[in-house]
């Protein structure tokens, strides 16, 4: 038993949280690229590096896709509220220092 319950449970909630992952960082993506669009997301990438944490937790079921869910809740509450634009988010997400926004 891994964590009170069976290994093929733990094993089958692995993978729908990996395919939930994949589904949610897919359609973030997507939209951003169609609010930002390619050749700007290219041109516009900083050389952050993501956390060991993020990279870890892709192990964990369901703990990338919350991740990714809560960069969508920074773009729309601390963004899109605030009255910055798309760009700029990707900017801060790929970018070690918050004011490198133009």
């Amino acid at each position: 038993m891994i964590a009170g319950i069976n290994e093929q449970d733990f094993i089958a909630y692995l993978i729908f949280g990996l395919i939930l992952n994949f589904l949610f960082s897919i359609m973030f993506g997507v939209y951003l690229s169609k609010n930002i669009g390619m050749q700007e997301m290219i041109k516009s990438k900083g050389d952050k590096e993501q956390s060991l944490l993020v990279s870890f937790s892709l192990f964990i079921p369901y703990a990338k896709m919350l991740i990714t869910l809560y960069r969508v809740a920074i773009l729309q509450l601390f963004f899109l509220n605030k009255g910055y634009s798309h760009k700029e988010f990707w900017i801060y997400m790929t970018t070690n220092r918050l004011n490198k926004l133009d």
